[in-house]
């Protein structure tokens, strides 16, 4: 009788630690790499040594363009920007898609504008879907440990200084 109790005691332990675990958010990174749709976006993301910033504490709203999103972009774009020499006008790209704080979608306005990471704002429009300036937001509210992710099927580029 007592071996039958230890063994549905340790049987339960085990079953509610992995119930936890799976519960458990990754954060905006290790989402971004499991949903295995971001693949240029994680790499540029490296090339720019930010990964460390989009594991940290945030939290922090991610509009993560999509790897179809990226090819859509002029040939050679993406080789050019993950060249170490351009890694400044990388870290402006990828800056101008994150906002300091978790920014849902329930709490956009039509018209808006937010504050980037990079220092320039971004436009959202509400009149046909969710538009990020130009980019639709396809996903939504992909809730992390450190954030938000909204998937968009485009680019976003800073104005030119």
């Amino acid at each position: 009788m007592l071996r039958k109790t230890l063994f549905a005691l340790t049987a339960a332990t085990a079953l509610a630690t992995t119930a936890a675990f799976a519960g458990a958010k990754k954060d905006i990174v290790d989402t971004a790499v499991g949903a295995g749709t971001f693949e240029t976006l994680v790499a540029a993301v490296s090339a720019a040594d930010l990964v460390d910033t989009l594991k940290g504490d945030g939290p922090f709203t991610v509009f993560a363009p999509t790897d179809e999103a990226f090819a859509a972009l002029p040939e050679g774009t993406v080789e050019n920007l993950l060249k170490p020499e351009n890694k400044d006008q990388l870290i402006a790209i990828l800056t101008y898609h994150v906002v300091a704080g978790k920014v849902m979608s329930t709490d956009l306005t039509d018209d808006m504008t937010a504050a980037t990471v990079n220092g320039s704002d971004i436009m959202i429009d509400l009149d046909d879907g969710v538009k990020i300036n130009e980019a639709s937001v396809i996903t939504a509210d992909i809730e992390t440990s450190n954030g938000v992710i909204h998937v968009i099927d485009a680019v976003i580029l800073p104005p030119q200084s």
